[in-house]
């Protein structure tokens, strides 16, 4: 009787938390995040493309790999690789002013993973946790950046440090988002997870 080598099957075994595929994804979208760090859309305010990079990983891969992207690139740039907005990367960065904001990022990535996980992958659901993420990011970002300017310059009013850090981005960030939607929903076709 012949020996027959059968193919193993294409599903990944119950122990193993991800793919080969999915792992190679997630470091794909990392460093596509490091990518829209650096390129800037010069306004009055300085724009970078982070935002549109958390919001493309979790509408190609999902809510889990895209947490897992987003977690890699914050844990990339926190062990001093220069992946952060102007190739800056280290504790310092993230315990800086503008560091809540990028951890922020991972508020933005549970919510969506949470509310895709509970509720289903519906538009109304991805869109309504993009948008509740991204504004969670907003809070953290601005009582963190209050806490520090208030450490290093003194005490700084909500209004104006909203001024500073939020207003300016509300716009480009909705745009970024919706940008992210329409890219998503012509591209996903040609990611296999």
């Amino acid at each position: 009787m012949e020996n027959v080598i059968k193919p193993t099957s294409p599903e990944r075994p119950t122990n193993q938390r991800f793919s080969t595929m999915e792992i190679v994804y997630i470091g794909i979208f990392s460093a596509l995040l490091a990518v829209c760090s650096q390129l800037q859309i010069p306004l009055t305010v300085p724009v970078t493309l982070q935002t549109f990079g958390v919001f493309f990983a979790l509408e190609i891969l999902g809510g889990k790999r895209g947490f897992f992207s987003v977690l890699v690139f914050i844990l990339l740039g926190a062990i001093g690789i220069p992946v952060f907005a102007g190739f800056t990367g280290g504790l310092g960065v993230l315990f800086g002013s503008t560091g809540g904001y990028i951890l922020g990022f991972i508020l933005t990535a549970g919510i969506y993973w949470i509310a895709e996980k509970t509720l289903g992958g519906k538009l109304w659901v991805r869109i309504s946790a993009m948008v509740l993420g991204l504004l969670l990011c907003y809070v953290f970002g601005t009582a963190w950046f209050m806490l520090i300017y208030a450490r290093d310059n003194g005490a700084i009013e909500l209004g104006t440090a909203l001024g500073w850090c939020v207003i300016p981005f509300l716009l480009p960030d909705a745009v970024k988002m919706v940008l992210a939607f329409v890219l998503s929903g012509r591209l996903k076709k040609y990611v296999k997870l």
